[in-house]
């Protein structure tokens, strides 16, 4: 059976242009900021100090060029060129399927595609699931071509890193390899001497950032993953001002990082980017958007993800359909690049994403 849907699988890949992935992740970004931009209830409250200075950058009545002034490569570049799912309000629902709405699990959900009640506090545990890098790690073309940047420490625990041996690189890590550039050997002096407002094992973003677009220029991954965090730290903190810049220079990264791989021809037109967050935040009322989780903050289920590549049909703003999950990321991924992830992961996962795709990925059975 595991050998017909590998064969199944490898057919159905054949018409796929994508042979690399990059992916994006903006911890405890809200769909509300992405498709409505800034909020006026927050503005306007006691979690924004210069509302004068915030206003004058990223608000206008009208909507459109709202969330484009906050998000201009998603609302200028990814719009026509991909599509993004989650606007809750023309229909389009994604959310995660997990039941507990804070980082841990959600990361471990989107990158293993399958929510397991074990994962279930942002603890030092070690993922026992296997998860869609290391096992793509292990396929011919892809062995030691996939890395994990990520400025949250937890991603060597969540990926567990001790059975993978992959590359994961989290937190003020020191990156370790042979030959490596002198800017990666700068960046590594850097980050002890840059301020650690962010506690003395989560990095800072443009730290990170950095680290992963120098690698991807020295290395040329397969598949690469880069995992902000500052959006969530601020919102956490109160400080909506720095959580719409941080969301808004995540934003520029992700720009500068497309110009690179489209100027690469190792990259050009044969990679698929995803953007996505870990979970949502609380609505309604200003002052549950510090917070996300079942109990304390209402619709903090509520995700996004965007996806632009060689294979993905330029439908912008997906419309109202069926639900989609981040359990189905890892499939989805997986198909992509021409491998069935759910017949080598040892658990459920998530069935992919058609409509990302403009080839039919169902296996069939034989």
């Amino acid at each position: 059976m595991i050998l017909a849907l590998t064969l199944v699988s490898r057919l159905f890949a054949q018409g796929y242009k994508t042979e690399n992935v990059v992916i994006v992740t903006l911890d405890g970004l809200r769909w509300q900021e992405v498709y409505r931009g800034a909020d006026s209830a927050l503005i306007n409250s006691k979690f924004t100090d210069d509302k004068v200075a915030v206003r004058a950058q990223y608000w206008t009545d009208n909507e459109t060029d709202r969330r484009k002034s906050l998000f201009p490569f998603l609302w200028s570049t990814v719009v026509h060129k991909g599509q993004l799912y989650g606007n809750r309000d023309a229909g389009s629902r994604d959310e995660v399927a997990n039941r507990y709405y804070f980082s841990y699990p959600g990361y471990s959900e989107i990158f293993t595609g399958y929510t397991d009640p074990r994962m279930n506090s942002n603890n030092a545990v070690i993922n026992p699931n296997i998860n869609l890098f290391e096992f793509l790690n292990k396929q011919k073309g892809f062995e030691n071509k996939v890395a994990v940047f990520s400025s949250w420490e937890r991603f060597t625990q969540i990926l567990n890193v001790q059975r993978s041996g992959m590359l994961v690189n989290a937190g003020y890590m020191d990156l370790q390899l042979p030959n490596m550039s002198d800017r990666l050997k700068f960046l590594n002096e850097m980050q002890h001497k840059a301020p650690h407002y962010l506690g003395d094992s989560t990095r800072i973003d443009f730290l990170t950032y950095e680290f992963a677009r120098e690698y991807l220029k020295q290395y040329q991954p397969r598949v690469l993953c880069i995992a902000f965090d500052e959006t969530d730290e601020f919102a956490h903190a109160g400080n909506y001002k720095f959580y719409l810049d941080r969301a808004h220079q995540e934003d520029a990264f992700i720009k500068q990082l497309w110009e690179d791989i489209q100027s690469n021809p190792v990259y050009k037109d044969k990679t698929t980017l995803i953007i996505t967050c870990d979970h949502g935040r609380g609505d309604g009322e200003p002052a549950n958007w510090r917070n996300h989780g079942l109990i304390i903050a209402p619709h903090s289920e509520q995700t996004w993800f965007a996806v632009m590549g060689p294979d993905t049909p330029p439908a912008g703003e997906m419309g109202p359909s069926e639900t989609t999950y981040h359990k189905q990321l890892a499939q989805t991924i997986s198909k992509l690049l021409g491998f069935d992830f759910s017949a080598a992961a040892g658990h459920e996962v998530g069935q992919p994403i058609n409509s990302v795709t403009r080839l039919p990925i169902t296996l069939v059975a034989k």
